[in-house]
């Protein structure tokens, strides 16, 4: 019988994707139509997952650096006297300055603190 072409290569296009799948996932093209969504939700998701946990990582090292500065500071009081004074320092940077010179972050919070 004949048959378009465009069929067998928009499904070997999609075989493409599922090369890692396994089993019914592999083989079958409605079920890797299917997986094929799933995982770009999950990708999807995932990206904005890897920013927050990214947050996260940058404000516990801010917080275990600062907390050696006084018994009672902690990063809350930090970010909080950084606003009340207007200096805009993402947590990225405060966490790559807590890392690499502790006292260049010990200098920032004195200096805010007063």
């Amino acid at each position: 019988f004949k048959r378009g072409y465009i069929t067998r290569r928009r499904r070997t296009q999609i075989s493409l994707f599922a090369s890692s799948f396994q089993g019914a996932h592999l083989r079958l093209t409605r079920t890797i139509i299917q997986q094929r969504i799933r995982a770009l939700v999950s990708a999807h998701q995932d990206r904005d997952r890897k920013k927050r946990d990214f947050r996260r990582f940058w404000i516990t090292q801010i917080n275990i650096v600062i907390r050696g500065v006084g018994v009672s500071y902690s990063y809350s009081r930090l970010i909080h006297n950084l606003y009340k004074k207007q200096l805009l320092l993402n947590r990225q940077k405060l966490a790559q300055i807590a890392i690499s010179n502790k006292n260049c972050l010990y200098m920032i919070s004195n200096k805010i603190r007063k």
